[in-house]
């Protein structure tokens, strides 16, 4: 069973600034890593660097950082400022991100996003390792950069990778995958993409709760927002849920949003979030890692326990 243990950071209910405290509390509570995310929120970078003084102990991830809303010698500045305030102890997650996110909203171009990921590492892994980096890739060309202080441990770099190209790029060139919005039975479809060796990260969202009910009703909202993307629709089309899911995708996309929600099945909604009392949540996580999940990253949601107190009741010591 895997000895790690992540959060999400920060937290649904705070800003970065009101976190501090929580954060720190962490480690003791028997929490491994720490895991960013970057939509449209908080970017990617900065509340790791926090964290990397709040809790020194902590593994530190991004989850992810979208590979086309900065330049590959920006993202290799911010990659090895990390890895610089925490050696050996800093994890880069890049991935491709959405049409959403790239075009409409950072004005960029998502175009070619497998081969647009796949130089990206490549570039990332020469340039974090302080070499001088002149190569014409696929999808950009860089020219004579060289980082002034390439970190002395360059970090680990993990893609998000949600069907089988992607997943067996990270196994075959990065250091472990991320994935989202999976249930327990769907880790060994994806693992067996990536082989037994390669970590395996995965975000789980989590609602201490025994309203079922009201939990379903919150849920369907996030379910519907993320599964009509459609690399999350192709992704669930793959794990076998294209039949199940189509009424919603067809009422999504006729405008009908209430009756798009209302087409989400319950199976779906507990097959996806977890949630129950804080026990029932710990075991359904550990359901994941029995499938072959290395690192859980939790990600509490507003519910009828409050954020920091399903925190703590959520921890691998509690």
């Amino acid at each position: 069973m895997t000895q790690n243990w992540g959060m999400t950071i920060p937290f649904y209910d705070r800003s970065l600034s009101k976190a501090q405290d929580l954060i720190a509390e962490l480690p003791a509570l028997g929490y491994t890593d720490v895991w960013s995310a970057e939509v449209n929120g908080t970017d990617g970078f900065v509340p790791l660097a926090l964290a990397a003084q709040w809790a020194p102990q902590v593994r530190l991830g991004s989850a992810i950082v979208p590979v086309s809303t900065r330049g590959p010698g920006l993202l290799a500045m911010s990659a090895a400022t990390l890895a610089d305030l925490a050696p050996g102890r800093f994890v880069l997650g890049i991935g491709a991100s959405s049409p959403a996110i790239v075009e409409r909203w950072n004005a960029g171009t998502f175009a070619k996003p497998y081969a647009r990921t796949r130089d990206t590492l490549r570039f990332l892994k020469r340039a974090l390792a302080g070499e001088k980096v002149s190569e014409a890739y696929e999808t950009f060309e860089v020219k004579g950069f060289k980082l002034e202080r390439a970190p002395k441990t360059p970090p680990k770099i993990v893609l998000a990778a949600l069907r089988p190209r992607m997943l067996r790029l990270a196994a075959e060139e990065a250091d472990g995958a991320i994935t989202n919005w999976l249930a327990p039975a769907d880790v060994q479809q994806v693992r067996a993409e990536i082989g037994p060796d390669t970590e395996l990260i995965a975000r789980l969202f989590v609602c201490v709760d025994e309203d079922t009910e009201r939990v379903r009703e919150t849920a369907r909202w996030m379910l519907a927002s993320y599964l009509t993307v459609p690399v999350y629709a192709a992704f669930h089309d793959w794990l076998g849920r294209g039949e199940v899911l189509r009424p919603m995708h067809e009422a999504w996309a006729a405008g009908d949003r209430q009756a798009a929600l209302k087409a989400i099945p319950d199976e779906v909604v507990d097959d996806l979030i977890v949630h129950g009392d804080a026990a029932t949540c710990r075991a359904r996580i550990k359901e994941y890692v029995a499938n072959g999940l290395d690192t859980p990253v939790l990600a509490p949601l507003p519910g009828a326990m409050p954020i920091d107190q399903a925190v703590r009741e959520l921890a691998p010591e509690a």
